[in-house]
């Protein structure tokens, strides 16, 4: 797509002799960046849908600083897009933008601003100066005109931007918020969500967002996500980051994966400024944010919030200021994990019922309403819908990552209530954790997957695992090019073979009912066995690992009653 080409089709001089539906109304979409766009491209198709009278095309405004990303998205999405200096050419009926700093070329059409996240709770540098200016607040000389219209979600937002500019009086409506809607809508989906994004049964979701500039989280803690990674056990946690595409745009995807490159190759879900934050926010279990909206959208649908930073940018008397206050800080002390724990066993959902209520009025109505005012502007009779459409959930999110294959293993030896031996599993992506102290009864060794690409990590580990796909291979074949192994672990039908480097071979099987047990924990347990001197064959113990408890056995592969596998 060429930003500078112009269109000759479905807008311009002569376009009706080249198009196919003969729309009564144009409806342009400023495109400037990409969180602005990816604001209306949510909203615009529930607003106009199966409406031929209504000719929707895009116009690139290529002015931002965070301009990087928008024509690939447009291109995406397969948008009809004109430059802007046709704009000034075509007469649409309506422009619509998410953002409010659009140079709009004169011309008696009005022009709707959607927020782009929630109200107008911070201070942003003023491209026009070396101040800054209030986010959301449109250019003197629409208000001037009386060409603006001011979509808000609370009627507060009205008299915060009143008393900032007098020329919005009476140039705001109150619409609600349909990313909030759409959040709530999509509680039903959480489960799917979370399979899509490769999280087990058990394991819990934390988030960390963050918008951007020099006071934001990832601004100031650029470290934090592998911290996380460090700190929580990767059976009971996942890590996922969100970051204000404003990041992704000025720095660039290349610069945001280089910087995260270790967090990634742990496990970090990196989601995609265009498509999934909402759902990683509806997946999550906690919230670690700062001042921007993502931070209060997940407040607003009842997860636990911790703040990481909270930047002075942050307007007084918001709604997303109150958060300031009303949530927990993620201190360098405790260990994240304790703090965390904490936060969730403490919340209650209802602990930001007097923020939400500040931020969010007409809850569940916001597309209704929009899509009225949206016809109103274009003066045009709305059409009567085939069957009544309701607020939709978010559709399933991209895949996660692929799982991470080293891990640094902590065992821990210990009993039960009843005097029977308990091995306590935690694991660690192995790029991001360090071992600690060991006794008598804990131990930490380095685990691979045999397709691990590090070769410094996989000739450095005790055990080796393979994955499914090899378990045709034998223990000797998977110990023999790596001298520094002391166990390999092969999945096997019923449970796991482990192996020693001496030849011996022990199967680990559930005792019971199970859903399966990985070939690293089963080699975990083998190596915990041997460190403090369990029988290998005819021991029963309890394994656990992160939200599991699994009785386990250990035997001699030929007391299996199957053929006894190679070594």
């Amino acid at each position: 797509m060429d930003p500078d080409e112009r269109i000759l089709v479905p807008v311009g001089p002569g376009a009706e002799r080249w198009r196919t539906f003969a729309g009564e109304r144009t409806l342009v979409v400023a495109a400037r960046t990409v969180t602005s766009l990816v604001r209306v491209l949510d909203v615009v198709p529930e607003i106009v849908h199966d409406d031929p009278r209504v000719t929707v095309v895009f116009a690139y405004d290529p002015t931002s600083a965070f301009n990087d990303g928008v024509l690939d998205l447009l291109r995406a999405g397969g948008c009809r897009t004109l430059p802007w200096s046709q704009l000034g050419e075509v007469s649409p009926d309506l422009l619509i933008s998410a953002s409010e700093n659009v140079d709009v070329p004169h011309g008696d059409y009005p022009v709707l601003v959607l927020p782009h996240g929630i109200g107008f709770q911070k201070f942003v540098p003023d491209s026009a100066g070396t101040g800054t200016r209030l986010s959301g607040l449109v250019q003197d000389e629409l208000l001037r005109a009386r060409r603006a219209w001011l979509a808000v979600s609370h009627p507060d937002q009205a008299a915060q931007l009143s008393a900032a500019h007098p020329g919005t009086a009476g140039r705001t409506v109150l619409v609600g918020d349909p990313c909030l809607d759409r959040l709530r809508a999509s509680a039903a989906w959480r489960d799917r969500y979370r399979a899509a994004l490769g999280l087990l049964p058990g394991q819990r979701l934390v988030l960390v967002s963050s918008t951007w500039g020099g006071e934001s989280l990832i601004g100031t803690r650029p470290g934090l996500p592998l911290d996380l990674l460090a700190g929580l056990p990767a059976d009971e946690f996942r890590v996922a980051l969100v970051l204000h595409p404003n990041v992704w745009s000025a720095h660039g995807a290349w610069q945001v994966r280089v910087m995260q490159r270790t967090a990634l190759e742990a496990g970090l879900i990196a989601v995609d400024p265009t498509d999934g934050w909402q759902q990683a926010l509806v997946a999550s279990d906690l919230v670690i944010g700062d001042h921007g909206s993502v931070t209060l959208y997940g407040a607003a649908i009842g997860r636990p919030v911790l703040l990481g930073a909270f930047g002075s940018e942050a307007v007084p008397g918001t709604a997303g200021y109150a958060l300031r206050s009303a949530a927990g800080r993620l201190a360098a002390e405790p260990p994240p994990r304790e703090q965390l724990e904490a936060a969730l066993a403490e919340h209650r959902p209802e602990r930001f019922a007097a923020v939400t209520a500040a931020a969010f009025a007409e809850p569940g109505h916001a597309l209704p309403h929009l899509r009225a005012l949206v016809y109103d502007l274009l003066d045009l009779p709305r059409p009567k819908p085939l069957r009544p459409r309701g607020t939709r959930a978010f559709p399933l999110p991209p895949p996660g990552p692929a799982p991470t294959l080293s891990f640094l293993v902590h065992t821990e030896v210990g009993r039960d209530e009843a005097g029977g031996t308990v091995v306590h599993v935690r694991r660690f992506p192995a790029g991001a954790a360090e071992r600690t102290g060991e006794d008598e009864s804990s131990f930490w060794h380095l685990a691979c997957d045999v397709d691990e690409p590090d070769t410094r990590l996989l000739e450095s580990a005790s055990v080796v695992c393979a994955p499914g796909d090899r378990a045709g291979e034998g223990v000797a074949d998977l110990l023999s090019g790596l001298p520094g192994a002391r166990l390999a672990a092969l999945p096997r039908e019923g449970g796991c073979l482990v192996g020693l480097r001496d030849g011996r071979t022990v199967l680990v099987t559930p005792a019971g009912v199970s859903t399966g047990i990985d070939a690293g924990a089963a080699a975990a347990v083998v190596y915990a066995a041997l460190r403090v001197g369990l029988p290998l064959f005819g021991t029963e113990l309890t394994l656990r690992f992160g939200a599991r408890r699994e009785r386990v056995v250990l035997r001699a592969p030929e007391s299996y009653g199957g053929p006894a596998p190679s070594p």
